[in-house]
């Protein structure tokens, strides 16, 4: 039946996807063509249309609005609080992109999360075309494009390429860290321009390292210590590190990263590194930060959903990884994932994202295997390719059904693409046998590029009662008054803030009709347990109000259920 299917889908497309990349092959600059316009497929769908999503992405954009408003570029903040668990990086990316949002006129710019994302796209696509050119140092240029295209499909990376943090733009300059010190490393390079090279290889290995460490602090710096470390016991040799001219490579670092650090050390004393290395780096070591402990084996058993469509094939291509362990491509890449995969999951703070870092050297050494000659012919690993049809079954399924009873709305156009979806999940598993593991993992790829569409285009824009801060911000701009400004009793989320305005007090129910006694355009948003509190607060100080409308919600950082009423003041101003 599979050979039939196979020879049908040839009669009409003799090559199927497969044309795409013999396409692709033909040169580099066609390579990172198709590269690129696989990414924005993947990556834009939601971009722009899917509202903040709390709670680290509306901290980080809303410290990065601070920035811009305020003029102060060295502190970070939230409000009134400091925000010193990450360095200044990425807040200073997402003010750069919000300036240039507003110089060019994008109305309404600074509340717009789309806006503050945009590193994270760039960051994400990035990352795609890097793996690529990582790739070519270790594998063929056909490899190095399928690697680049398991990192476009995969699941973690689509997620945050998606979320204004800090986590797309490190895997970015984490790609370059590694690609160039893995070409120094092999000693790829031609010859008449061989000093030439290295030294380019150098500028870029320090520079993204700098770059690594403003973003996320010393953690990229980590990746490549623990790399050379394996590679120098496994090798009893050194000597190729000083291709990485570590004296002046180092001294160049320092004069990128320095002048914030000692800015802000001036501005905060030692609260910065406190706060950053004490409480959130070495306290994540130490303890299950914000209930995300786990234990040793989590980001083995997650691998395969973060990965996915990719992950299928890891199990497949492990014996030969195993067997050609020893040749100097696979060694650095075994150096470049496993110390690193070890530390984490001895750590026991644990959040999915943590391992991206390891994602391409994961990709190049499958990719490198995607020969059935080179594959494992093992029959329960093969049946594993099962899920590449029950994935985007289960989740288009899901998603549908699920934005169906929440909102009851069926989004109707998504319905195309989540069937496309599964029927190229189904022609990736069923003709694996009949076409080979290659153009099933093309079609697996194709899967994974409609599924998103699908879910990040079609339904997570569609489902207001997720993000309840949204519905509130919209309300409040259609207020028949100018500049209104709000107060929050019980609903503290920092999506509201950065929606509604910096100004935004976060307060109880008393608090809140205390706030509106002030009169003028002032509003109360009164989670529902706070209502008492209001009600008794404002009948005690006879506070003049009206009731608005109430927004019947969750609160998808909770988890729970949330009723959200909003009283106007009918107070003169004081």
């Amino acid at each position: 039946m599979s050979d039939f299917a196979s020879e049908t889908g040839r009669t009409f497309w003799p090559e199927g996807l497969s044309s795409f990349l013999n396409a692709a092959v033909a040169s580099h600059r066609r390579a990172a063509a198709f590269l690129l316009l696989v990414s924005l497929l993947a990556f834009m769908p939601g971009q722009f249309g899917i509202p903040p999503i709390d709670r680290d992405e509306p901290r980080f954009a809303q410290a990065s609005k601070q920035m811009v408003e305020s003029g102060e570029y060295v502190d970070i903040r939230f409000q009134d609080d400091v925000r010193y668990k990450k360095p200044v990086g990425i807040y200073w990316l997402q003010a750069i992109t919000l300036q240039v949002a507003d110089a060019i006129g994008v109305p309404r710019a600074a509340t717009r999360i789309g806006i503050y994302r945009i590193p994270s796209l760039i960051g994400a696509v990035g990352a795609v075309l890097l793996t690529y050119w990582a790739a070519l140092a270790f594998v063929s240029r056909r490899a190095a494009i399928l690697a680049g295209l398991m990192m476009a499909t995969c699941i973690l990376l689509g997620v945050e390429a998606r979320l204004a943090k800090t986590d797309a733009m490190l895997l970015f300059n984490c790609i370059v860290v590694m690609g160039a010190m893995g070409r120094i490393y092999l000693g790829r390079g031609g010859e008449p321009e061989s000093i030439r090279r290295r030294w380019l290889l150098t500028g870029l290995f320090w520079t993204a390292m700098a770059a690594g460490i403003l973003l996320k602090g010393p953690l990229i710096l980590g990746f490549a210590v623990l790399c050379a470390t394996a590679l120098v016991i496994v090798d009893r040799n050194a000597r190729w590190i000083s291709g990485l001219r570590p004296v002046a490579g180092f001294a160049w670092m320092l004069a990128l990263v320095l002048p914030w650090f000692v800015a802000i050390m001036l501005r905060a004393g030692n609260t910065f590194f406190a706060d950053s290395v004490g409480g959130d780096m070495l306290g994540k070591v130490a303890s299950g930060q914000e209930s995300h402990g786990a234990p040793p084996g989590y980001f083995i058993v997650l691998f395969f959903a973060t990965f996915w469509p990719a992950s299928i094939l890891s199990g497949l291509a492990a014996p030969s990884i195993w067997r050609e362990r020893r040749e100097p491509e696979t060694r650095f890449l075994l150096a470049w994932l496993v110390p690193a995969w070890v530390m984490f999951e001895l750590i026991i703070t644990k959040l999915p994202h943590y391992v991206l870092p390891l994602y391409p050297a994961i990709a190049i050494l499958i990719a490198g295997r995607l020969d059935p000659l080179r594959l494992s012919r093992n029959v329960w690993l093969e049946r594993g390719a099962l899920w590449w049809f029950v994935v985007p079954l289960g989740v288009g399924l899901i998603a549908i059904v699920g934005l169906a009873v929440v909102s009851g709305n069926f989004s109707i156009l998504s319905w195309p693409f989540a069937m496309a979806a599964i029927i190229f999940g189904f022609r990736a598993w069923w003709l694996y046998d009949a076409d080979g593991p290659q153009r099933a993992f093309l079609r697996a790829a194709a899967a994974s590029l409609f599924l998103s569409i699908a879910v990040y285009g079609f339904i997570a824009t569609r489902i207001p009662e997720l993000f309840p801060s949204d519905r509130i911000a919209r309300y409040l701009r259609g207020a028949d008054c100018p500049d209104p400004i709000a107060a929050a009793a019980g609903f503290h989320e920092p999506s509201l803030v950065l929606l509604v305005g910096t100004d935004t007090q976060l307060t109880d129910g008393a608090g809140a009709a205390e706030f509106l006694r002030r009169g003028g355009c002032r509003f109360a948003i009164v989670e529902s347990r706070q209502q008492r509190s209001f009600e008794q607060r404002a009948d005690a100080i006879g506070l003049r109000y009206k009731p608005g409308p109430k927004f019947d919600s969750i609160n998808i950082s909770g988890g729970r259920h949330v009723v959200l009423s909003i009283f106007r003041s009918m107070e003169e101003p004081q």
